[in-house]
């Protein structure tokens, strides 16, 4: 079964899936042994790992220590550049900052790193991205050069997030950016669930349990948290996440 295939099962068996996003700038690699065994009792069905700037780690060496300690959540590459494409991972989200208007994040990244990718035979998973305004610029913001679709403009991100299902992307993710100090308006992600017929990744800025089961009601068939847990260091917090956004089970 591919990783795609697998986060589909995932999606329909428990209502909706959990992701962390992890920044290995934030996550020294001594702490990752403790980080995983609480990722797995608490269920987290994938981890995320890139991030705009890897400034200090061995992005290679995180990845390899995390496929040490998981042996049922797949690590997906979230990449922030060419560098962060490796071959020890599960999967790649193949990003295209669809919000965007630069072709460099539209496409010339992407053809750059397609024999890249195609000599590591990894899988990917073709993703629309979509930033959505979040009450103060975000490293994802600024790195892409990206300006933000507006947060009371539901229509805005819904017809980007049609041009996405039509392009023919499987996931759409609706990102506020790390950090962010809002989250994504739950009308927003009702708007795209009721319109489009590709499952709809939803983070930034989710801070609360209740928030992120808000944007499952909302219709989000994947929760990505990152900061809040670095933030904390309330391992127990992802349990309680997990507990809120798988509702059928």
């Amino acid at each position: 079964m591919t990783v795609y295939d697998h986060l589909l099962t995932t999606f329909k068996k428990k209502g909706a899936g959990y992701f962390v996003l992890l920044d290995p700038d934030k996550m020294p690699t001594d702490a990752i042994p403790e980080f995983c065994a609480a990722a797995e009792k608490a269920g987290v069905d994938a981890l995320l790992v890139g991030g705009s700037l890897i400034l200090s780690s061995d992005f290679e060496r995180f990845v390899i220590e995390l496929k040490k300690q998981v042996t049922d959540i797949p690590v997906i590459i979230f990449p922030g550049s060419l560098q962060q494409i490796i071959p020890q991972a599960d999967a790649l989200l193949f990003l295209s900052v669809l919000s965007g208007r630069d072709p460099h994040y539209l496409i010339g990244n992407h053809v750059q790193a397609a024999p890249l990718v195609y000599r590591t035979k990894m899988e990917t998973i073709s993703t629309a991205y979509l930033l959505i305004e979040s009450g103060k610029p975000t490293s994802a913001q600024f790195m892409s050069g990206s300006f933000p679709l507006p947060r009371s403009k539901p229509d805005l991100v819904v017809a980007h997030a049609l041009a996405a299902q039509y392009l023919g992307f499987k996931f759409v993710y609706l990102e506020a950016g790390s950090g962010a100090e809002l989250s994504i308006p739950d009308d927003i992600i009702k708007a795209v669930h009721h319109t489009i017929d590709i499952p709809v990744i939803v983070g930034g800025g989710i801070r609360t349990v209740q928030d992120a089961q808000d944007k499952v009601k909302a219709g989000a068939a994947f929760i990505v948290t990152g900061n809040i847990i670095e933030d904390t260091h309330d391992l127990d917090l992802l349990g309680k996440f997990s507990k809120a956004i798988h509702y059928k089970l």
